[in-house]
């Protein structure tokens, strides 16, 4: 059991431009509660960070600065911070002065009051600041993540949340070091039956350059979304797959009985290859059940 309390984890990788305005922001939010906390992670920042976050940790503030040497990425940071945190929520935000974070603390007492698992800011608010060149791949994500979670999916990787620690915990060991901490928490949660609510938030012009690659990790957040969605849902990729083989090894099959003599052995590995792909979701699918 975990005290009750917030504690706001902000990962931190050469944020020079944007860390002193947003950590004062946070200070000045909590600096009259106890019951909240606030952890940097220092990803191995290679700018004037470092420098930056030491000038705010040598005041008087509720702040703790967690020092990495490298830099190990997004998700990695986050599971430090959760991991050294005293509290039963954690809050997640960036340094890049993107979010509105004087919500953290409705979403934190709503979460609690309410019994709820997650609260996410949704970037659906009047001023939002998406780069055009990012708007295709995050639609293209959403569509694929809310087929497979059959769950209509406001924001899938928004980066401002409050959890509970305890659910966060329970699936800490699948949640990679990079990007893609936000997805796979919001699809483990969704597929698991976890209380998530959406509350609709602003998003600005972030200080500084963005971190993400585009092409690169859209193909990594595809990847993920796929793997996440098999370790709960494993018949929502098995059975469509499978199908189509079925279909097409079916067609085949008549092709060859009615019209020529051509795909005798394809027809037959393509529709074996759809049975034993439908048996090994069916498998999969009963262990998921008695697992979970």
């Amino acid at each position: 059991m975990y005290k009750k309390g917030l504690s706001i984890i902000v990962p931190v990788y050469n944020e020079e431009n944007g860390i002193k305005n947003t950590i004062n922001g946070l200070i000045a939010l909590v600096e009259d509660k106890k019951d909240i906390e606030i952890i940097i992670v220092n990803d191995g920042s290679t700018d004037n960070t470092a420098q930056k976050l030491e000038e705010i940790e040598g005041k008087e503030v509720k702040l703790r600065v967690i020092n990495q040497q490298i830099n190990r990425g997004y998700g990695a940071a986050l599971k430090i911070g959760i991991k050294h945190s005293s509290f039963d929520y954690v809050a997640i935000t960036d340094a890049d002065e993107t979010y509105p974070n004087d919500r953290i603390v409705e979403f934190y007492l709503q979460a609690h009051s309410e019994d709820i698992d997650m609260i996410v800011g949704s970037r659906k608010g009047e001023n939002v600041t998406i780069p055009l060149v990012r708007k295709p791949a995050k639609w293209a994500l959403n569509k694929l993540a809310n087929y497979l979670a059959e769950y209509q999916i406001p924001d899938l990787n928004s980066g401002l949340r409050v959890m509970r620690r305890e659910v966060v915990n329970r699936f800490l060991s699948i949640i990679p070091d990079g990007f893609s901490f936000t997805t796979t928490i919001t699809l483990a949660m969704i597929t698991n039956g976890y209380n998530v609510q959406y509350k609709s938030i602003d998003y600005f012009h972030r200080a500084g350059n963005s971190k993400i690659r585009p092409v690169y990790d859209t193909l990594n957040f595809i990847q993920l979304i796929i793997r996440t969605v098999l370790l709960f849902r494993p018949l929502k990729i098995f059975l469509p797959t499978s199908l189509v083989m079925l279909t097409v090894g079916f067609a085949l099959i008549l092709y060859r009985i009615f019209i020529g003599e051509a795909f005798g052995v394809t027809s037959i590995v393509i529709f074996v290859g759809g049975i034993q792909l439908l048996a090994t979701g069916m498998v999969a699918d009963l262990i998921d059940r008695r697992l979970g």
